[in-house]
């Protein structure tokens, strides 16, 4: 039997909604708006699947949530900022309902539940709303069509929350933690089954089962799960096919507990045993993130971090002979994103890629064109630390092809790391005032690894 790990005291409190409607409302202050008038959001909508009499599956919007801790579908929220009242409106009990679907929570339980300071039901809602004419904070795209207000301010309520998200608060970071206590579990599971697993989707449906068993019921995003040369695939999405005669598994999955995600990833032999090639390209990787994690602190540049990674990989290929040349030119021809193409990490939260990271996907930089934090990482932040080094030819062989940038690369030495496919280890870090607190539980030494395999 898979007994959730227990969790912290904090969450048998309410999620601080109020707390972070006053935090919104003062970012609002400070950027050139008011003090005073209405905050309005509208939680996610049941919607239904086409063709079909049942519901897709149900989602609550993060900003919504923010604002709340309500999960429930078809709900509203005010917060009269001047008086300092916050109202939750939810749907009323519908009897025809209660037969198919059980009793919903009532208006008297959201009270009890929630950190609001009046529920009432939907039903008036949308004409009241729209019979106000004190300005209202909310977002253009995130209302219903047939509102019509009467003075909308839809320029600053999206930033203040962005903004507010990136910092978090004890319960918040304890939630986090709760979620990466599950995923670690269901990855450990996976590396005790991968020896004796025929198929990628054996060990999907292991972490699957582990993670609800423990009472995540939801994943924070689309595990991948990929064997051999599908682990050069950095979002791979078939998880089906044949572990046999590959080298490697590379998992990147988590749990998501009360709206919030962990995202860990971690790279295997399918043997349970590194070879050679998979032992030196994983050596590499968890340098990088042993440094990098090691720069973890308020005001870190994330910019520095990342360049450093990819410093320490361009050093581990030039020693593993499948760069040559001078690493003051590699540097400046940007050949290591040949093998390292992605970011190495991400603020993380109730979104897996979670919001304030001021990503500039038009960088013409390609070393920084998928940096999705840029800037500084303050206090209270969850990031994630992922390095990678990959063997993907799609990426790779334009650059065996560009007369510019093929010298770099030794291809008789390359052939040899094919099969390889690529390693990625992740974890999540909580940015705290002397330095960071890993709060990933599952080990990544080789010696963890192979020693957690062997346990199968």
């Amino acid at each position: 039997m898979d007994t959730p790990p227990e969790k912290d005291p904090i969450l048998k409190g309410k999620y601080p909604a109020k707390q972070h409607a006053h935090r919104v409302v003062d970012w609002i202050a400070a950027n050139g708006g008011e003090k005073k008038g209405i905050i309005y959001l509208e939680g996610q909508k049941t919607m239904m699947i086409e063709d079909k009499d049942q519901a897709q599956q149900f989602h609550q919007r993060r900003y919504f949530y923010y604002l709340t801790g309500c999960p429930i579908p078809d709900s509203y929220f005010t917060y009269d900022i001047e008086a300092d009242k916050s109202t939750l409106y939810i749907p009323p009990v519908d009897p025809d309902e209660v037969i198919w679907s059980g009793l919903p929570v009532t208006v008297e339980e959201a009270a009890e539940l929630y950190d609001v300071d009046h529920v009432l039901e939907n039903t008036s809602i949308k004409s009241h709303i729209s019979s106000l004419s004190t300005l209202i904070y909310t977002m253009e795209a995130r209302i219903s069509p047939d509102l019509h207000l009467t003075s909308p301010n839809f320029q600053l309520l999206r930033h203040a929350i962005d903004h507010c998200r990136v910092r978090k608060d004890t319960y918040e970071i304890a939630l986090i933690r709760h979620a990466n206590a599950v995923s670690s579990r269901a990855h450990e599971a996976v590396l005790r089954a991968a020896r004796h697993a025929p198929n990628e989707q054996n060990l999907y449906g292991l972490f699957l089962q582990k993670c609800i068993a423990q009472g995540c019921h939801d994943q924070a995003y689309h595990s991948i799960v990929a064997a051999g040369h599908n682990c050069a695939t950095l979002h791979y999405i078939y998880n089906d096919r044949a572990l046999e005669s590959k080298l490697n598994l590379l998992i990147d999955a988590g749990a998501e507990f009360q709206c919030y995600a962990a995202d860990v990833t971690r790279t295997f032999p399918i043997s349970g045993r590194f070879t050679r090639e998979s032992r030196e390209v994983y050596g590499l990787v968890l340098e990088m993130q042993r440094v990098t994690m090691g720069m973890c602190r308020p005001g870190l540049r994330w910019e520095e971090a990342h360049e450093r990674a990819h410093e320490i990989a361009i050093d581990g290929l030039l020693g593993l002979g499948i760069l040559k040349g001078e690493k003051k030119e590699i540097w400046e021809k940007r050949i290591s994103t040949a093998f390292f193409p992605h970011g190495l990490g991400h603020y993380l939260g109730m979104d897996t890629h979670d919001v304030g990271g001021n990503a500039n996907y038009a960088d013409e930089d390609p070393m920084f064109r998928y940096l999705r934090i840029r800037g500084e990482v303050p206090e209270g932040a969850v990031v994630t630390v992922e390095p990678g080094i990959y063997f993907c030819r799609f990426i790779i062989e334009p650059f065996l092809k560009d007369e510019k940038t093929k010298g770099y690369i030794d291809e008789t030495v390359l052939e040899k790391y094919w099969d390889v496919g690529g390693v990625r280890i992740e974890d999540d870090v909580l940015i705290k005032k002397d330095g960071f607190e890993n709060l990933t539980g599952v080990g990544r030494s080789i010696e963890e690894v192979e020693g957690l395999m062997a346990d199968g």
